[in-house]
């Protein structure tokens, strides 16, 4: 089912420093910010030759990232994204074997245009976990 690593996502207090550090301090390729009101978040992409780093700042009030830092106040990993070949099949196959899709199951758009849907941390030793269909 799982396909390759697409991101691993940071959650920061402070967007613009982490970028700076990422490109100024590590000569990273960084992305713009994009502002997802659909999912409370403003990201970054650090673009690398296997993956992408997703650095996500809160964006309103209602940020699921705004609860994370007032857990960790630094930032910290906040989630794996998998690819997948079909997002509903994905969906699915893990319902079926009692692991839990967060929200209301169906997929939303991401960053990358593509739709998503988010696993439940505690079904998954801890780590939330981000399916991405390609």
């Amino acid at each position: 089912m799982l396909g390759r690593v697409n991101h691993i996502a940071i959650a920061v207090p402070d967007l613009a420093l982490a970028t700076a550090g990422y490109r100024d301090t590590l000569g990273a390729k960084v992305s713009q910010a994009q502002a997802l009101p659909e999912h409370g978040v403003t990201v970054v992409f650090v673009e690398l030759e296997n993956t992408k780093v997703e650095l996500l700042e809160p964006l309103g009030e209602a940020s699921p990232i705004a609860a994370f830092l007032d857990k960790n106040p630094s930032g910290g990993m906040h989630h794996i994204c998998y690819e997948v070949a079909d997002i509903l099949a994905a969906r699915d196959q893990l319902s079926a074997t009692g692991a839990r899709v967060l929200g209301s199951g169906e997929p939303k758009i991401g960053a990358h245009g593509k739709p998503v849907l988010f696993l439940h941390p505690k079904d998954f030793f801890g780590t939330l976990i981000e399916l991405e269909q390609v």
